[in-house]
Order: C-alpha cells, then structure tokens, then sequence
C-alpha cells in the first residue's frame, strides 16, 4: 500500500494472513519513509532467513514493530518457493539499496537473462528469477517487461526517486487488484485482502454482477464485482509518486505495455512446424523449478498435447517416470475422459492420479471455493478443477502445468465456427461456405438450420437470439430475472467487446484479451493457490500466442475440426486416439445429472436461498424453470448454477446489494 498516514502494521499483518494460502514458506514486510526502509518477517517466516545476512532479510516481527509517523509504503510478501529455495528468495527483496520488490509469479528465461545482465556489469546474490526483475528493472527500466517469458503482478519501489511501479504480465495470468482508500491505493493479489482494511465492506458491482449472471462473463473489465475494487488489466502498469499520492492528486490511469499483434501470416506445413517448436520451447521453460512438477490432464488435446511434450522433455533430460498426471473422473460415462487420459499417461511415462469429483463434496467445500474464488463462477466444472489441484498438492506436486488458453487462440468453441461460416459468407465465398456446412453436419453433427443459424447470428448481431434458442441460453428469455433488471438483456457485453466477431481471428483477439480467458485464468490461479500450488500455462507463452493469432483462419476451424492446425503440428507426439476426437469437455462434471437425478433438492434448496441472498434480482419463475427441467420438460443450462453462485457469494461475502 501506498498512502498519505502511516500504514497500520496490524492491518498490514491481517492482508498477509488471509492471502497465507497464496505463500505458506515465507513471510516477509517492508515499511519506509521517504529516507528509510526497515524489514521485518512474520509467524510463517523460516528462523535461516531471520538469522541470513542478506541485506533484506528482516530481524524481527511485525507485530512487534512500533509504528512511525513517517511510514508511507508498506509491501508485503507471502513465498511460495520454487525457484531458489535458500533465505536469498525472500521478499521483499532488495537491489543495490535502491529498489524493492513484491513479486507474484515466475519469469520462466530468468536464466537467459542472468547471463546478459551479468555481461552488462550486474551482479547478484541468489539464483532466484525474482533477483533477475530488480536487475532487469534497473538496466531497462519498464522496457524489462517485454523481454519477459513467464506470469507476474508485481509491485517495484524505487526507494530513491520515490515511486512504486505495479505491473501485470501480457495475459493475466497472475493477479493484481487494487482499491482506492481514505489515504491512498491498497493493492493485492486476491481481493479478500482488502476485508482487513478499516471501514471496508463489501458492496455489489450491480452491472458486473448482472453481466456474470445473465450473459456467464466476468473479469471482462477492469471492474470486479466488489463496487470499488479493480484489477489492473493485464499487459498494463501503473506508476504511483509517493509525493502525489501525500498531495492527494488524483490516481493516474493504467498505461498499456503491451498488445497482442499478429506476425506475418503462416499456413499448411511451415505453420504446423512453427507451432510444433514453439509449444516445445514453451513447455521445456515452464518445466525449469526447484520442487516437483506435475500437470493436469483432462484427455482432452491441450493437455494431453502438454503432458505429452513434457514427457518427451522430460526423457530427454533422463528425468523419465518422475511425470504424475491428474485426471477429473466422472461416475458417469458421458462426462468421463479417463481413458484417454490414461491412453496419454502411457505415452508420456507418466503416473496417473485420478480424482472423482462428486456432489457432497461439492456442498461440503462449496463455502471455501467460493471464498477461494473471491467472485462466483459460472459452473461446477471449476469443482473438478479444485480436486485436480487438491490431489497434486496431496502428492507433493508443487508446480502443475496446464492447457489453458489453446481454446481462444487455436478456435476451441463452436461459436468460432460460426465466425468463420460468417466469414466466408459475408466474403462472397458461398462454394466454400456451402462445403463447411457439409463438413459440420458430418465432422460434429450441426445440422444444416444450425449451421444457417450461426451464420446469420455472426454474420448480423442482432440475430444473437438463434443462438440463444439452438444452445439453451439464459439470455434467450427474461423471465427468470426481476423486471427491475431485465435491461441488463439489452446490453450484450460479449457483442460490446468483439465476442460476436465475424472473424476467427477477431473473435480470438476478443476470447484471450476479455471474453474468456480472464476469468479462466482466474478461477484456474485461485483453484490452484488454495492448495498453494503454482499453475503455468503454456500455451500462454506470448510466442506461441502471437504464432496462432497469426494463422490463417481455415488452418484453425476449416473442414468442421477445431483447432484444427494444433491437431496436426501433435501428430505423432499425442496419441491418434486424442488427435482424433470429434467431442469436447474438459474438466467437466455431471453438473446436469446431480441436478437432475443424484440431489435435485439439495440444488433447489440452495436456489431458493440466492433469491434472498440476492435481493431484486431473480424471479421466483427460476426456481419453477429449475422444476421443469428436473421434471424432464426443458433442457439443462447452467443458468441455476450462476445463481446458485451468486448467491452463495453474496452470503460469504456479506455483499451489500442497496
């Protein structure tokens, strides 16, 4: 934090604590004046780091600290350690008495850079990639960002000239929120955080919260659902003056550092080699960590496509059989993946582990994943993800790879089928686009009025209600929802932000930059850090990123196949049976089933209570919708589950919804 009064140092211990999930090895404080800096540790803070002379290491608790009117930055640090386990990675770290770090995340080429900073006269005292930023910040200044591989949201304070630089990596995949106070700015990587400021309360963010329960997005903006609180949008930073926060002038806006381009077009062979390196390289840097590493496998192609590479890596560095995979089962057939998954584990020399999410354990954990979580999530299948990670930490995984992000930058999703029907119609292509409507109906099964459905709803917008008729969507009728908010049904966030698009390419842009992958990279690094474990994605890595925007769109989703290009850069590293999938799931759960068949009750009672939960919102007609589909006479959508959510939010969280 950073303010006009001297930070609370019991406030300050009270934001540690609740984020101690996030970094249960080590606990670390700095507080300064405009001359000085004094560090100081915490219960969770190792006796070695308390007794190493490192220049940042700190002498005593907190809590024992008396406060001095001159303090007005404060940084606090919880460690998960994985990279240089020794007291030398305890933050906040320091770098030639001038700067200061609080780092959340991992910057993947660290090594790399250590080597060039090193020839450009720099030296340093540990082996951690943290140490590598305060190095890199002071050759380049905010320019270091850019030659970044990995994930952060990081807080930088140059003690001597008085500023505190908060930056957030390309695509979000850490966190970083913050909130306006009667001082000054708090930050943090959660926004539970913030429940230890003084005369905070948490109060509905009635737009964002509509959003997510109506049209099932969140994280889309920069404002959350707490009324107040902000995330800093990835590929962004924000530059604060210690001298113009003390003058109370106004907070600056965040500055953009970077932005997704395309590079120069690729197709057929030289696109599928490209992808093929470049996945490679991705997932051979994210394997560099001092603790054990794991991933999740769904038998899905992302993360059979990453296990795979992993293990071929893995070999090759003689490190074969050390692989564990962690697999989301389902009692029911139609929602199991579990022998592809054990068909990839084979190939990749791995051990399987395998979890069966069920229902009472949904309602047993639903209080703490919803806590974990900060905001609510638009289906169960964020469950099955939360026993993927709860199993690896079980195992002593510490470090878990992930598909995350191959969806919206390889063309996933139906709907980026119907952005290419669209494309070709709207292009004047119709030979072609009468040949993609024959290879949906044969390839996945659309029927032709679908397929004419999709085109016309991509091609015009305001057509989005075919859409919403042919996939059971909860924007497709407003009934469920109090007449004092259906306006929310008229202003289509997704359509506002490029979702919609009439291109592949442009509907991607819109998936990885707002639409999509922000809140599931939220709901992934929030699943994966209440076990304190490290998620990666590498298929985030801003290269392969950057190569598939690039792709020409009839490589991603022609012929009827998604992804199509990813499909053939794996042959013959990621089984044929994989390869070949026509279905998608994911980590998915028989949410359908327990709703309508295991404890249709238990769903209904907690329905009835996001009513109260969330005053003047939903209409008692959802819980007789909520009948009709237990009863057999409407299809399933997960509108209930929102609900549910909501609400169950709104209690947890004591949410003010005046």
């Amino acid at each position: 934090m950073i303010q006009r009064n001297p930070p609370d140092p019991a406030e300050l211990v009270a934001m540690s604590s609740l984020l101690a999930h996030r970094g249960p090895d080590d606990e670390g404080y700095l507080l300064c004046t405009r001359e000085r800096v004094a560090m100081y540790g915490g219960d969770a803070t190792p006796a070695d780091v308390y007794a190493s002379d490192s220049p940042y290491s700190p002498r005593s608790p907190l809590a024992s600290a008396q406060t001095d009117p001159e303090w007005r930055i404060a940084l606090g640090h919880r460690r998960l350690s994985i990279i240089d386990l020794r007291p030398a990675g305890h933050q906040p770290m320091s770098y030639r008495n001038r700067y200061w770090i609080a780092f959340n995340g991992e910057i993947y080429n660290y090594v790399e850079l250590r080597e060039e900073l090193i020839g450009l006269g720099h030296d340093f005292r540990s082996d951690s990639d943290t140490e590598v930023i305060l190095a890199a910040y002071a050759q380049w200044g905010r320019d270091c960002l850019s030659r970044f591989n990995g994930m952060w949201g990081l807080a930088i304070l140059d003690h001597r000239e008085g500023t505190l630089f908060l930056a957030r990596d390309r695509f979000g995949v850490k966190p970083l929120y913050y909130v306006e106070t009667a001082s000054g700015l708090a930050f943090a990587s959660e926004i539970k955080a913030f429940r230890a400021l003084a005369g905070w309360r948490a109060r509905a963010n009635m737009a964002r919260a509509m959003d997510f329960l109506i049209w099932s997005i969140s994280d889309h903006t920069a404002e959350t659902m707490f009324s107040g609180v902000n995330q800093l949008p990835a590929g962004h930073v924000l530059t604060l003056r210690l001298d113009a926060v003390a003058a109370a002038v106004p907070l600056p806006q965040p500055v953009r550092w970077y932005e997704l381009r395309a590079k120069s077009a690729l197709t057929g062979a030289a696109a599928e080699n490209a992808l093929r390196d470049a996945i490679s390289s991705a997932v051979r840097l994210r394997l560099r960590s001092d603790v054990p590493v794991g991933s999740c496998l769904s038998g899905g192609l992302d993360s059979s496509a990453i296990v795979c590479l992993m293990g071929l890596a893995l070999r090759s560095q003689g490190g074969g059989g050390q692989l564990r995979t962690f697999t989301a089962g389902s009692a029911d057939s139609r929602f199991d993946e579990t022998a592809y998954a054990n068909q990839v584990a084979a190939v990749a020399q791995a051990i399987g582990v395998l979890t069966v999410p069920e229902p009472a354990r949904l309602f047993e954990d639903l209080d703490r994943i919803v806590w974990h979580q900060d905001e609510p999530f638009v289906s169960t299948s964020i469950f099955a993800q939360w026993c993927v990670f709860d199993a690896a930490r079980q195992a002593g995984v510490t470090v878990m790879l992930d598909g995350q992000g191959a969806d919206e930058t390889f063309g996933g999703y139906r709907g980026f089928f119907g952005a290419y029907l669209a494309s070709l119609f709207r292009s004047g292509h119709l030979a072609r686009w009468a040949g993609e409507l024959s290879a949906l109906k044969r390839q996945i099964g659309f029927s032709i009025p679908r397929s004419l459905g999709y085109t016309a709803a991509y091609a015009m917008p305001g057509l989005l209600g075919l859409i919403g008729r042919f996939d059971h969507r909860a924007y497709s009728d407003r009934t469920w929802v109090k007449p004092a908010r259906r306006a929310a049904f008229s202003a289509d966030p997704i359509d506002a932000l490029g979702g919609r698009s009439n291109s592949v390419r442009g509907m991607s842009l819109a998936q990885i930059n707002a639409t999509n992958l922000p809140m599931l990279l939220r709901w992934e690094d929030r699943n994966s850090m209440a076990f304190s474990v490290e998620a990666r994605v590498p298929f985030l890595d801003f290269r392969v990123v950057e190569l598939a925007i690039a792709i020409d769109d009839a490589d991603k989703v022609g012929g009827g196949i998604s992804k199509a290009v990813l499909r053939r850069a794996m042959r013959g590293i990621v089984p044929d049976a994989v390869l070949d999938r026509k279905d998608k799931m994911g980590f998915v759960t028989a949410e359908e089933v327990w709703m309508q068949r295991d404890c249709p009750g238990k769903f209904r009672e907690e329905l009835a209570a996001a009513l109260d939960a969330v005053p003047g919102v939903l209409d008692p007609a959802v819980l007789r919708r909520y009948d009709d589909f237990v009863q057999g006479r409407r299809p399933f959508d997960h509108r209930y589950w929102r609900a549910i959510a909501l609400g169950r939010w709104a209690r947890r969280f004591d949410v003010n919804f005046a």
